[in-house]
């Protein structure tokens, strides 16, 4: 069976993951398991120790239903961009889809995966600031989330958003079910009957 996939790192936004990765699981009853670039312990922005179940480098394709990138600082300088692109690229390839929020969406832009795909980001400056050749200013959309051609990005501001696109792209619950979950979540509408 194939499992969600969340790549962390020291400093990754645990908050920005948080909803997404509970829903996979409750709502959509898959397993989620934490890639590192190593399995050493990680500690995210919050203080959250976290031993990776698995390395970067022993992912298999065929085993993922979903990449997730969180954000972080990390996206922001130096990262083993010789280990994260060629996955990415080999996942959009097999259409597995990938996500990335807030800072992550340059790393996302930098593998080239977001080209001739709408997405968004923390803004277009945010994203043409931070990658050298970026030329996506065409399909950038002024957007919390967006989803398209199994890419999923997000402002860093979009953490429910993120989730819904998530859990659409995935077909997990019901339709009704989600907007349920958007409405209570995003709105604190919380259903009369539930």
């Amino acid at each position: 069976m194939k499992k969600a996939h969340v790549l962390l790192f020291d400093g990754y936004a645990d908050w920005e993951i948080g909803n997404v990765l509970a829903e996979i699981r409750r709502l959509g009853q898959k397993e989620v398991i934490s890639v590192g670039f190593t399995q050493e312990p990680v500690t995210s922005m919050g203080g959250l120790n976290v031993t990776p179940d698995m390395a970067l480098a022993d992912v298999r394709p065929k085993e993922v239903l979903i990449l997730i990138l969180p954000g972080g600082y990390l996206w922001e300088g130096e990262y083993p961009q010789n280990l994260i692109d060629p996955l990415v690229r080999q996942l959009q390839d097999q259409q597995v889809p990938v996500a990335g929020i807030c800072a992550a969406t340059t790393a996302l832009a930098r593998s080239g995966i977001l080209f001739g795909k709408k997405h968004t980001s923390n803004s277009i400056k945010y994203l043409s600031d931070r990658v050298a050749d970026y030329s996506g200013h065409n399909d950038y959309m002024d957007q919390p989330a967006v989803r398209d051609g199994h890419v999923i990005t997000a402002s860093g501001l979009a953490a429910v958003e993120f989730t819904m696109e998530i859990l659409s792209e995935l077909d997990l619950a019901t339709p009704e079910m989600r907007t349920l979950w958007f409405e209570a979540f995003k709105h604190g509408n919380y259903p009369e009957d539930h």
